[in-house]
């Protein structure tokens, strides 16, 4: 399996000592005994998108360390004066295969977030990000900030993840924050979204997306069989002790052994261009 969705370091700095850091060779150790194969390792380089900063320099050095199981993205806050620069360079020089996560403070199509996914579609590089309704990377109900970027970026690979994604299910989310309960409504900006944009995928991972998956069980078999080739399964794993929810939920999941397969590892290496059973491309994961 693939882990589309994963973090390491010191990221729970205000609960220290109770969720200590998480070394590349603890993440390893974890992934063996959950059966994961390969973690996408995601930076967090905005100072609202954690409780800490994991540099891409350091998941650059975690992925040499262990190339076999580690694939690394590269981040930056857009704010950053040097930004589009720093992409060029970790996606030339270090092999970096995406972006993300792209957390910050600025709304989703910010101009200067416009500017990133620009350089992302340059280098056609997928892209990891969180939707926090009134925080992070902030959308309106109806998540029409997002659809504007899947429009303007079309090759843009969009893996969305977060409160404010995951409660766009639901046909009767009002842009709240917080991780909505009990029944979903039909018609939520995710089906029209996943029905009208090819560019859009589905990351599991966290709180919010086991929250989307479990919520409303009828619902969610529906969901799965209509979007089964665009989901990907994440943990988004910070701590040591971290629960990985979404895992027995995937092996329980009753559907086929091709969507579960398809889950837990070939549309990862579908949107990720790798080839079966290695982290290796497949071909240039970048445009000339």
């Amino acid at each position: 399996m693939i882990d589309i969705h994963a973090h390491f370091g010191n990221l729970c700095r205000e609960r220290y000592p109770a969720r200590p850091p998480l070394s590349p060779h603890q993440l390893v150790d974890r992934m063996n005994r959950e059966g994961l194969d390969i973690a996408v390792l995601l930076p967090l380089e905005s100072p609202e998108g954690s409780w800490g900063y994991l540099l891409t320099e350091e998941v650059v050095q975690a992925r040499n360390l262990y190339p076999e199981r580690f694939i690394a993205f590269c981040c930056v806050d857009p704010r950053y004066p040097l930004a589009g620069q720093f992409i060029d360079y970790y996606v030339t020089n270090h092999d970096c295969r995406g972006f993300g996560e792209h957390v910050n403070g600025l709304a989703f199509d910010d101009p200067l977030n416009l500017a990133l996914y620009a350089k992302c579609e340059e280098h056609g590089l997928p892209l990891v990000f969180e939707i926090s309704k009134t925080q992070y990377c902030h959308d309106d109900a109806g998540l029409p900030r997002l659809e504007r970027c899947l429009r303007e970026f079309p090759h843009v690979q969009w893996c969305g993840h977060g409160p404010g994604f995951w409660a766009a299910i639901s046909g009767d989310d009002d842009g709240k924050p917080g991780y909505p309960k009990g029944k979903v409504t039909p018609g939520g900006a995710i089906d029209r979204l996943m029905e009208r944009y090819d560019n859009l995928w589905l990351d599991l991972s966290a709180g919010s997306g086991y929250n989307a998956m479990t919520r409303d069980p009828d619902f969610t078999y529906g969901f799965v069989l209509r979007h089964w080739r665009k989901m990907l399964l994440g943990t988004d794993i910070v701590s040591v002790n971290d629960r990985l929810r979404i895992l027995p939920w995937l092996r329980e999941m009753p559907v086929s052994d091709q969507i579960r397969a398809a889950i837990g590892d070939g549309n990862a290496r579908r949107l990720l261009r790798i080839r079966p059973n290695s982290t290796e491309p497949l071909a240039s994961t970048h445009q000339a």
